[in-house]
């Protein structure tokens, strides 16, 4: 009895195991964005996305104090870095990874190009919204980003006092671009106003 105690023990074990290693695994969520199978790219395509980066986080710091001709010189920037990205290395990945990324591309570039076509500083905040919101997670999932960490944080009153936004920083401190340092009303008071909702971390 005492042996066969201690293999009903084993058995457990084993089984308790497999269920971890295996068929938890199997248990997790898949959504859409997690279905599309991410390679890692060239150095030069990473740098590209990088880049990429880069000028968004400058249009986001030239909101921050409403410097609409900074914000425009700043998009312009960012339009020409979203050219320079090689769409020809995604064809080495799936077609829902490639097709995923043009359409992003395709999009960031509508809304950056939409930002350059106003003049009020807070028709442009709405069009930088929509920018982030394609950026993520559409474009960080499917480019499977491979840069430095970066918060996805939200304003529960950007626009208009009502309506939330989300931006992206490279900073977890909140420095709000949508109410920033020059607001008509709250001035620089509410420049740190919102939270961190999500990171965006390597791959």
């Amino acid at each position: 009895m005492f042996k066969k105690g201690i293999l009903l023990v084993l058995i457990l074990l084993v089984s308790y195991v497999v269920y971890q290693k295996y068929l938890k695994n199997k248990s997790k969520d898949t959504s859409p964005t997690q279905q599309i199978e991410l390679k890692k790219h060239s150095k030069e395509f990473n740098q590209s996305v990088n880049e990429v980066v880069k000028a968004y986080l400058e249009i986001k710091d030239a909101f921050i104090d409403a410097d609409t001709a900074k914000i425009k010189q700043k998009t312009n920037l960012f339009i020409q870095t979203l050219d320079k990205i090689d769409t020809v290395e995604l064809k080495k990945d799936t077609a829902s990874v490639f097709e995923t990324v043009i359409s992003a591309l395709n999009d960031m570039k509508l809304n950056a190009q939409s930002i350059l076509m106003q003049h009020s500083v807070l028709e442009m905040r709405k069009d930088f919204s929509s920018l982030t919101d394609v950026m993520f997670p559409t474009f960080f999932y499917a480019v499977g980003y491979e840069g430095p960490t970066l918060y996805l944080q939200n304003c529960p009153m950007a626009i208009d006092d009502s309506i939330p936004a989300n931006w992206i920083s490279n900073q977890f401190e909140i420095v709000n671009p949508y109410l920033g340092n020059n607001h008509p009303v709250y001035k620089s008071s509410m420049l740190h106003c919102g939270e961190v909702k999500d990171s965006i971390i390597a791959k």
